[in-house]
C-alpha cells in the first residue's frame, strides 16, 4: 500500500523561487518582488505544501490591523490542479486557522476571490466563510475584474483570561519561525 504524505514546510530563501514559480501556475494574477519579500518574513503564516515531497501548493497570508479590528488575510492559498482535492488545500488552511485560534487575538480571516472561481468560493464557505462584499474593478488585466471578500468571524479572547493556554501562546508566537510544523496524513 502507498502511503500519501502532505507536509507544510517553510519559504526559505533556498526555495522561494519555487513559490514564485507555483504562483505563475496557480493564480491568473503576477506578484511584484515586495509581496515576495513579505512573504521571507511572514513565517508560520508562509507555508509551501508538499505532496509526497513534491512542492504543489503554498499559503501566504498576513495581519491586517485596518478598521479597528485585527484580522489575518489570506494572500495567497493554492495548489497544483493535478494535485487538487486530495486535501493539501485543507492541510494548508488548517494551518492557518490553528495560527488563529492559538493567538487568540484576531476578529476575522479574510481573503478575495474572483467571482467566477466558484471553486474556492465553495472551499472557503465549507470552512464558514460568508461573502460580506464584492469589490468592482478589484483585479487589474485580468477578466472578471470584481473580487468577493470572504471572511470568517473568529472569537477572540478575552483580555485575562484564565486560559492556562495563553502564556505558552505568546510565548510561541514570539518568534513565528521558532518551530516547523509538519502534517503527514495517510
Amino acid at each position: 500500500m502507498t502511503r500519501n504524505s502532505i507536509d507544510l514546510g517553510d519559504v526559505t530563501p533556498h526555495n522561494i523561487k519555487q513559490l514564485k514559480k507555483l504562483n505563475t501556475v496557480v493564480f491568473p494574477v503576477s506578484y511584484n518582488d515586495k509581496f515576495y519579500v513579505d512573504v521571507l518574513e511572514a513565517g508560520e503564516l508562509a507555508k509551501l505544501a508538499y505532496y509526497n515531497d513534491i512542492v504543489v501548493g503554498a499559503v501566504c497570508c498576513r495581519i491586517d490591523t485596518t478598521e479597528n479590528q485585527r484580522r489575518l488575510y489570506i494572500m495567497t492559498l493554492g495548489c497544483l490542479s493535478p494535485y487538487r482535492r486530495l486535501g493539501i488545500g485543507t492541510v494548508m488552511f488548517e494551518h492557518i486557522l490553528n495560527y488563529a485560534e492559538k493567538d487568540g487575538n484576531f476578529d476575522s480571516i479574510f481573503l478575495h476571490v474572483q467571482i467566477n472561481n466558484d471553486g474556492a468560493i465553495e472551499f472557503y464557505k465549507k470552512f464558514g466563510f460568508e461573502i460580506v462584499d464584492t469589490k468592482e474593478q478589484y483585479y487589474k488585466r485580468i477578466e472578471p475584474a470584481d473580487a468577493h471578500v470572504l471572511q470568517k468571524s473568529l472569537r477572540r479572547n478575552p483580555p485575562n483570561a484564565n486560559n492556562i493556554n495563553t502564556s505558552t501562546n505568546s510565548a510561541n508566537n514570539q518568534n513565528p519561525r521558532s518551530k516547523v510544523r509538519q502534517y503527514t496524513f495517510v
